[in-house]
C-alpha cells in the first residue's frame, strides 16, 4: 500500500512539474548600461550582472534587469570580455536574452533565470556626452524660453499696491 502511494505521489510530481520546465520560457531584448558585472558563486561560479534600463536616452527609476551567463555554454568568452569593457566604459548596450523556467533549480547554470544570448553596442559615448573627438560642438537638445516683460511689470505693480 505504501509503495503505491509513493508511486502515485511521484507520478503526480512528474506530471505536474516537469512539463512546466521550459528552456526558452520567454525571449526578449533589454537596453541600458551595466551597473554590475562580476563572477561569483558558492559551488558553481557564474558571470552575473545588472543592467540599468534606459528609455529614450534617459535612465529609468525601476528595478535593474538581472541576468547571468549560462554555465552550460562554452562559447561566451568574447561576450564576457565585451561586457567587462562595456561596464568600464559606460556603453549603452542591447542584451538579447532568454528565460528558463524550472531548469535552474540549484543555480548551477547561473544565479538568475535570464541568460544572455547576444549583445549589441548602441552608444559608446552614452555615459559621457561631453567627450567628443571633434573641436566643434553639437546640439544635444534645444529649449526655447519666452519671457513676457509686461506680465512681470503687472505682477510687480500689484505687489506695490498691496
Amino acid at each position: 500500500m505504501k509503495k503505491s502511494i509513493y508511486l502515485l505521489f511521484l507520478t503526480f510530481f512528474v506530471c505536474a512539474f516537469l512539463p512546466s520546465c521550459k528552456e526558452h520560457y520567454s525571449v526578449g531584448e533589454k537596453v541600458g548600461t551595466l551597473t554590475e558585472f562580476s563572477k561569483s558563486g558558492l559551488i558553481w561560479d557564474s558571470w552575473d550582472g545588472r543592467l540599468n534600463l534606459t528609455q529614450t536616452g534617459m535612465n529609468t527609476a525601476g528595478e535593474p534587469f538581472e541576468f547571468s551567463f549560462d554555465n552550460d555554454r562554452n562559447d561566451q568568452d568574447s561576450l564576457i570580455s565585451l561586457f567587462q569593457q562595456a561596464q568600464v566604459e559606460g556603453w549603452k548596450i542591447k542584451i538579447k536574452y532568454h528565460r528558463v523556467m524550472g531548469w535552474n533549480w540549484f543555480e548551477n547554470r547561473g544565479r538568475f533565470d535570464y541568460f544572455v544570448d547576444g549583445v549589441e553596442i548602441l552608444d559608446k559615448d552614452f555615459a559621457n556626452v561631453l567627450r567628443t573627438n571633434n573641436s566643434q560642438g553639437h546640439v544635444i537638445d534645444t529649449v526655447y524660453v519666452v519671457i513676457d516683460k509686461s506680465e512681470i511689470k503687472n505682477v510687480l505693480k500689484n505687489k506695490e499696491q498691496q
